[in-house]
């Protein structure tokens, strides 16, 4: 029998904190490149493309997300990409499946990113007041 893990988080906010050292501003600059490099590689997730296309794009969603502390769509990402760099070439339906699991993993870690950048934002405001 297996253990029961708790869910990845979409966006582990001391995580954040801890790679930016507590720099409210570099954290917001941070959440940015990251919503600029998801929207670069995401047009890549499709499975019609090469599969070296989209497992290199999953890699590097990856590397971003793991700097903000994206730790649920890392995992996704690092699944994708696995999978991409397989020997065993995955079927098309698995490529969607698994690219679909990063889309979504993307969506959400999005929302959240600007939540916390607002919500980073905020704190920066009234700290100035």
């Amino acid at each position: 029998m297996s253990e029961l893990r708790p869910p990845l988080p979409v966006l582990d906010r001391d995580h954040l904190s801890a790679m930016t050292s507590g720099d409210t501003d570099l954290a917001i600059e941070v959440i940015g490149l990251f919503q600029h490099q998801a929207q670069l590689w995401s047009r890549l997730l499709d499975p019609r493309l090469e599969r070296r296309e989209w497992s290199d794009a999953a890699h590097s969603i990856k590397g971003a997300s793991l700097g903000i502390g994206a730790l649920k769509l890392a995992a996704a990402c690092e699944r994708a990409e696995r999978a991409g760099r397989s020997a065993d070439v995955p079927s098309p339906a698995l490529a969607a499946v698994l690219l679909g699991d990063v889309k979504d993993a993307l969506g959400e870690t999005l929302e959240e990113a600007a939540r916390a950048a607002y919500d980073l934002t905020s704190a920066g405001r009234r700290s100035a007041s």
